[in-house]
């Protein structure tokens, strides 16, 4: 196993941990609160960074396709960057109507990335 693979691998899985940490802590503490702010970004950043090292990887084989997971893959990389500025509006300036419907719209985000992150496991192993 390479060492990028490896990297980008450790990278994806701390994105998974920090962004789960981010979406499930706002739940059960009811409320957005800034150390939220923080694992969404940093699940972002680690999201990115894994994303690039798979990307590199994919481009020395000869890989060109454009498939599932890099669709989800990608619609989950804009949502995360829109649920992070959502996330600083919401905590900054929001209702309790807006700090409701963003909880849903961080399941939705997180239930998106989570399918990705599963389906590029997949490809990863040769299963699909």
């Amino acid at each position: 196993m390479s060492t990028t693979l490896i990297l980008a691998t450790i990278s994806m899985v701390i994105a998974l941990i920090l962004y789960s940490l981010g979406v499930f802590g706002e739940k059960l503490s009811g409320s957005i609160q800034k150390k939220h702010l923080y694992f969404f970004g940093g699940g972002l950043i680690f999201d990115t960074i894994g994303t690039t090292l798979m990307t590199r990887i994919a481009q020395a084989s000869g890989s060109q396709s454009l498939g599932m997971h890099q669709i989800t893959g990608g619609l989950a990389i804009f949502l995360m960057v829109f649920h992070l500025i959502w996330a600083i509006w919401v905590y900054n300036k929001g209702s309790q109507a807006a700090k409701k419907k963003f909880h849903q719209f961080s399941l939705g985000v997180w239930t998106l990335w989570v399918i990705s992150f599963l389906l590029g496991m997949l490809v990863g192993m040769g299963i699909i």
